[in-house]
Formats: structure tokens, sequence, C-alpha cells
């Protein structure tokens, strides 16, 4: 699959500092910062730096080092938010069916308070 990424999405626009964010984290690989629609008391967007549509898009062509600072930018958001000991959920929405709003690759931290089931079972 060919990927095309549009480099004047809401996150390209963040990372070029044409649009304000509340960074909770920032790294050589990833940037971390609050969502202005929080779903739970955490709700951070961890995105990485590189342009990248998904986490598929991603994981097949970012390189050892944006894999490894990306992931690593998520564990360390999780511990600055102080979500790991109760738990979290950790969201990488992509494409249509997958519900994607921004077509650059983010995952979204949520925690904080109890989530819930994450999908209803399928009858």
């Amino acid at each position: 699959m060919a990927y095309v990424y549009d480099d004047q999405n809401i996150f390209a626009k963040i990372l070029r500092g044409e649009i304000p964010n509340d960074t909770v984290f920032e790294s050589d690989h990833a940037l971390a910062f609050r969502d202005i629609s929080p779903a739970a008391p955490t709700h951070v967007l961890v995105i990485p730096k590189g342009a990248y549509v998904s986490m598929d898009h991603f994981t097949q062509e970012a390189s050892e080092a944006e894999l490894v600072g990306f992931m690593r930018a998520i564990g360390e958001v999780c511990r600055l938010e102080g979500v790991s000991e109760d738990g979290f959920r950790a969201i990488a929405n992509t494409g249509q069916h997958g519900v994607q709003d921004v077509p650059h690759l983010h995952v979204h931290v949520i925690g904080g308070r109890p989530l819930g089931r994450m999908l209803s079972k399928v009858d």
C-alpha cells in the first residue's frame, strides 16, 4: 500500500509550531500533548515527529530509532501522568473503520478513572 501524507493536517501544523499545544513530553522522535476534548481525566495524544499516516505505515517504514523512541514516549507519558499503576488505555485509531480523524499517527493515552469495556460484543 502506498501511504500519502497530508502535511497540512493539524498535527503536522502542531509539529511545525503553527498551532499551540499543551505539551506533556517531547523527545527527538515524539511529541505528547493534552487532548483539547478529553474523554477522561488523563487524555494525552502521542505523535511521532515523522510524517506517518497510521500505525501500519509507521511500523512498516519508521527507523528503529523512531520505533523505539515513540514507544518509550508512550511509556514516559504514562509515568508522568501517573496512570501506570491503576491502568490506562492506549488507542491508535486507523482508517475509516477505525474512525481516524487526523491522518497522522497518534496514540491516545487515556486514564485516571475506570474506562469500562472498550467494545460491545457482536451478536
